[in-house]
């Protein structure tokens, strides 16, 4: 049975988080046919959107693991990838802080961790030095280990600039298209039935994040399941900015890495995340407890960013799987390749991921002919407080006036930004694909001096079919 147009796809990739569009992108760049399915109406919608953006070395990921290897190479992939393609990333490297005495004791073996992860800059640094990198912390610091490579960026425009980058290169993106049945043909092909209707595929990558052992079951496998993990984190106004000028992290214990601070890329300071595990796979909400754990942990660690203000507060959840490791597998017979619990650490590794992935394809025997004719990467807009924006660009406000129009004053920014995103080529499909877009409502007052004028002008520009 034909797909709803016809239409018989090399590749049909499931999820259009950040690894399922670097996938997209990846294969796109040879001779395939393409498509990308999202079950949600925007790419980047569910846990891409909400983490911690950090860009990880991968000094701390269990040696000899696929993980290990994948967060190395990708740390290096998207560092390139962001230069060439507009995405702020800023280099404020790490600082793990020793609260305890099993604390300090630890560090020297997470430093032995981290050279035999391949990476051999972190320093054992006593209380004093602690102290002299980030003066606000709490009393009681014995020690720490820096990571001068960490770095935080926006994980929204990564997402979208790989989704845009597939795209360019002739990926079909498909929204709102859950895939619900997985049904064989006797010609090799897969039809995967979809709430957007049927799409016809040869091959078929499972990167469904929180969905992907749903989508595995439908494939015949139980192999693993997912357990959404829910990390709440608190957003402080950009004046706090200044107590932390870096990345702090907790020494890891047997529940996970802990409560961290770190600076975001939009000038603001982040405390979290929790760690509470669900059943419910849209439990994305905040809780009154997960504040109240939020806060107790923050006067501990940095009492004095504790009397900022709270601008924003958001939850996100994390693919647990109860494995040590990724689970990427592939299966010839069905030309079905699983990429399964990839966790925190999808945006550091999305790119080798999909190294990876194409790798494991091409091992089944899929031919992967490199295109000659690639169009350069999308050139994103930029989001970074540490970066010129288009409010602060003489040049580019005298070239058109758009850009000199604030209407998110919180934020700063302009008519011109939320024309661009509407008019792009993955338009937002309402207000909150627009936040990630632009950072229009993302501010102090969350939209309440500037969302009518924002609406208006998502309305005039936005194309009827992407409403």
């Amino acid at each position: 049975m034909p797909g709803a147009d016809g239409t018989v796809w090399d590749v049909a990739v499931i999820g259009a988080g950040i690894v399922g569009a670097a996938i997209a992108r990846e294969l796109s760049g040879f001779g395939l046919t393409v498509a990308l399915l999202e079950a949600r109406d925007d790419v980047g919608d569910g846990t891409s959107k909400a983490n911690t953006a950090i860009l990880h070395t991968g000094f701390d990921a269990k040696p000899g693991t696929l993980e290990s290897r994948l967060v190395r190479e990708g740390h290096r992939l998207l560092g390139s990838y962001a230069r060439a393609a507009g995405i702020p990333v800023e280099r404020t490297g790490a600082l793990m802080v020793a609260w305890t005495p099993e604390d300090l004791a630890a560090l020297p073996a997470l430093r032995e961790k981290a050279e035999a992860n391949g990476y051999d800059r972190c320093e054992l640094v006593g209380p004093q030095e602690v102290y002299r990198q980030v003066p606000a912390l709490g009393e009681g610091a014995l020690g720490g280990m820096t990571v001068p490579d960490e770095s935080i960026t926006c994980t929204w425009t990564v997402n979208l600039a790989l989704a845009t980058d597939a795209r360019q290169r002739g990926a079909r993106v498909l929204l709102r298209h859950a895939v619900t049945a997985v049904g064989t043909a006797g010609d090799g092909t897969t039809t995967l039935h979809t709430t957007g209707g049927l799409v016809r595929c040869r091959w078929t990558v499972n990167a469904a994040g929180l969905g992907a052992d749903t989508v595995d079951r439908l494939f015949g496998h139980d192999r693993f399941t997912i357990t959404p993990r829910r990390g709440e984190l608190l957003v402080f106004d950009k004046l706090a900015r200044p107590l932390a000028d870096r990345i702090v992290l907790p020494v890891p214990g047997k529940t996970g890495k802990g409560v961290l601070i770190s600076p975001t890329v939009y000038g603001n300071v982040m405390l979290g995340p929790t760690a509470e595990d669900f059943t419910d796979r849209r439990a994305t909400g905040t809780s009154e407890s997960g504040f109240a754990f939020l806060r107790d942990k923050g006067e501990r660690l940095m009492p004095s960013l504790m009397r900022e203000e709270v601008t924003a507060s958001y939850a996100g959840l994390r693919a647990a799987t109860g494995r040590e490791d990724y689970l990427v597998a592939a299966e010839p017979d069905q030309r079905y390749v699983l990429v399964g619990g990839i966790r925190s650490t999808g945006l550091s590794a999305g790119m080798a991921i999909a190294e990876h992935v194409r790798s494991l394809l091409a091992d089944c025997g899929l031919a992967l002919t490199p295109r000659t004719d690639l169009p350069a990467p999308p050139r994103m807009p930029n989001l970074g407080e540490a970066f010129r924006r288009p409010y602060q660009d003489a040049e580019l406000i005298a070239a058109d006036p758009e850009y000199g129009r604030v209407v998110c004053f919180c934020e700063r920014v302009t008519a011109g930004e939320i024309r661009d995103a509407c008019t792009s080529a993955l338009p937002p499909a309402g207000p909150e694909g627009l936040r990630r877009r632009t950072r229009a409502m993302n501010g102090r007052c969350q939209g309440f001096s500037c969302a009518a004028a924002v609406t208006d002008l998502m309305e005039r520009h936005l194309p009827a079919g992407a409403r």
